[in-house]
């Protein structure tokens, strides 16, 4: 493969392939290199399977970056709507979850072979697998691809690898390699979207609730930057995950504490107060009444209360402190889960080296960065994949 083309994208992941079929009908010569042997892992992967392909909701504020303002433009030319019209083609069958969730109805097999189908209708070529060994810049314009199935001569090259996150299905840091090579600042990567850990010493008390699921709200921060989410939390052997979790690892700091509320909708204090002049129960049976029963007993044993006590016969001041400690639950993660568990990667390339319109590197012309590779998180919900949707449009319709 000795040949000069007009567009090399390198990483056919969603935002890879949306951005080949975009430039592709535009009647770019467009080559998708990708070392997987099996197509858009990721994606097939997502949703529990069924592939939260996008969100109803999603706007500037669903996302996460050290430059805000940078997401506003793609996300406005290529929203969730024009997805779904994309979907109606195809006749993708999609149901709302929750909080303007997408799912397919079927499989997220059905996303992909859109997306290929796109590609394959605008006559994208293919070299999968394939490996890159290099990018360099040639001195006129272009670049040079020295890649596992030849060479290639390209104006323009797409930089669509994403991040480190889940390396079991091939994540790398490529797309941070080139921003190194072509001397572009970067956020330090971290894991996003993570289940969160604590010390085994001071968790023990919690390990016998793992598996037990419940809505609360979490919050972290202080007042100027405080993050908070009512979402569902999952008790793990080393930690803490579920929805709740994930959304807030994206905000938490190291060395910071998240607060719990276990009974968002009840003033639990009030509630044990006024139970201890009309109830008999114990305190394990009246907690019962808000929480699963093995919960309230763990609980009730892990912050050192007797769950046989009566309520009636209990100090108005140790309800409260109970009250505060279910309301107010404050515990400080000793780390995260990491990228192997992580759904996506937190920072990368700094958007201040990018263009908002074309997604490429202003001091590097004919090279671009879209998608997870580049400095744009979005929330827990479908929200990333229409950042790559929109930036793989941005850059599909600039090359």
């Amino acid at each position: 493969m000795n040949k000069q083309v007009d567009v090399v994208v390198i990483g056919a992941g969603a935002a890879g392939m949306m951005c080949a079929a975009t430039a592709a009908k535009r009647g770019k010569r467009v080559v998708l290199i990708d070392h997987a042997s099996k197509l858009a892992e990721k994606i097939r992967i997502s949703g529990g399977g069924r592939c939260n392909f996008t969100n109803l909701q999603a706007g500037p504020a669903n996302f996460l970056s050290d430059n805000p303002h940078f997401c506003k433009s793609a996300l406005s030319r290529y929203t969730p709507q024009d997805f779904l019209a994309l979907l109606q083609r195809y006749r993708v069958a999609w149901h709302e979850k929750h909080k303007g969730q997408l799912f397919c109805d079927n499989s997220a097999e059905d996303i992909i072979h859109v997306l290929k189908s796109e590609c394959d209708a605008a006559k994208v070529q293919w070299c999968m697998p394939g490996t890159v060994g290099s990018v360099e810049r040639l001195p006129e314009q272009g670049f040079l691809i020295r890649s596992s199935q030849g060479e290639l001569v390209t104006e323009s090259v797409v930089i669509a690898t994403g991040g480190l996150s889940i390396p079991k299905i091939g994540a790398t840091d490529f797309a941070h390699q080139i921003a190194r090579q072509f001397q572009l600042k970067m956020v330090e990567p971290r894991p996003a979207l993570v289940p969160l850990t604590f010390d085994a010493q001071s968790w023990a008390p919690f390990i016998p609730l793992a598996g037990i699921s419940l809505e609360v709200d979490i919050a972290t921060g202080d007042k100027k930057q405080k993050m908070q989410f009512r979402e569902d939390l999952l008790f793990t052997h080393r930690g803490l995950s579920g929805p709740a979790v994930l959304q807030i690892s994206s905000f938490w700091q190291p060395g910071a504490a998240i607060r719990i509320n276990l009974l968002p909708e009840v003033d639990l204090a009030e509630e044990l107060l006024a139970g201890k002049n009309n109830s008999k129960k114990n305190l394990a049976n009246y907690l019962a009444q808000y929480l699963p029963a093995r919960l309230a007993d763990g609980l009730l044993q892990a912050h050192g209360f007797d769950g046989a006590a009566k309520l009636a016969e209990m100090q108005d001041k140790r309800l409260r402190l109970l009250g505060e400690k279910l309301n107010r639950w404050e515990l400080i993660p000793s780390g995260s889960e990491g990228y192997k568990k992580a759904e996506v990667t937190r920072g990368g390339v700094d958007t201040r080296e990018l263009s908002q319109q074309t997604m490429m590197v202003t001091k590097v012309p004919g090279l671009y960065f879209i998608g997870e590779a580049m400095d744009v998180t979005g929330w827990l919900g479908g929200y990333n994949f229409q950042w790559a949707w929109a930036s793989g449009f941005a850059a599909g319709s600039a090359v």
